[in-house]
């Protein structure tokens, strides 16, 4: 008994930790551009963290619940952006370069890298430089990744339409 009780417990792990990524399967359903707006409203809620983090400890009295759950938002946005970055551009959307096309993929990885090293920093500090330096890269691998006219979408640069 017991021994069936902990197999169905281990499929239901491994079933429930393949249904919170992207499917990682050819399914062909991608929101490209949701997946960078998602990104750019973490790095606001990191922001917003960060002040609130350096708001309270700079109390007299500081609320140590809150400052607790802000710390964790904090965590938690910016472990977001590391998934994203991984699980879903570096593993399933830029592709591997064919010949010729080496320079554009490694300045598209080179900022993914970047955005991890940046989150990872807004994990270790409060310092909202780092913020807007996600914010700077994530609008940069956004003018490297997507073609002109749906970047200019992705930012709501509309030209008279």
């Amino acid at each position: 008994m017991f021994k069936r009780l902990m197999t169905v417990a281990v499929l239901t792990l491994l079933a429930s930790s393949v249904a919170l990524a992207h499917c990682q399967v050819p399914c062909g359903v991608y929101t490209d551009d949701m997946r960078i707006k998602m990104i750019l409203e973490d790095v606001q809620t990191i922001e917003k963290a960060m002040r609130a983090i350096e708001e309270q400890s700079a109390s007299d009295a500081p609320n140590f619940n809150q400052l607790v759950r802000w710390i964790n938002t904090k965590e938690d946005h910016a472990s977001k952006i590391q998934k994203i970055v991984t699980e879903y551009f570096m593993t399933q959307r830029l592709k591997l370069p064919k010949e010729g096309e080496e320079e554009a993929y490694m300045h598209k990885l080179g900022l993914l890298h970047e955005m991890l090293v940046y989150a990872m920093k807004c994990k270790q500090t409060t310092d909202t430089a780092h913020c807007e330096k996600l914010r700077s890269l994530a609008k940069s691998f956004s003018k490297a990744y997507f073609s002109a006219e749906d970047y200019k979408h992705l930012l709501g640069e509309h030209d008279g339409d």
